[in-house]
């Protein structure tokens, strides 16, 4: 395994235990930990300010990601 795959597995790993932390279902840490078009600290910030871990997915989910209704 490269250093470069090692950091990367690392650092994943340190997001979802930050996200589990904050509430984050282990599912939804997991993803979102591998995706670093998601900013951790805001997702954390908006669930201590009281958001529910689900609606801060939704508030800072990637534009591309948004399906057509």
């Amino acid at each position: 395994m490269s250093l470069e795959t090692r950091a990367r597995r690392d650092v994943a790993a340190w997001r979802t235990r930050q996200l589990c932390r904050a509430g984050f279902a282990p599912a939804d840490a997991a993803r979102v930990a591998l995706d670093g078009r998601y900013d951790l600290h805001e997702l954390v910030e908006l669930v201590e300010r009281g958001c529910s871990p689900a609606l801060a997915l939704r508030i800072l989910a990637p534009l591309d990601d948004e399906e057509a209704t």
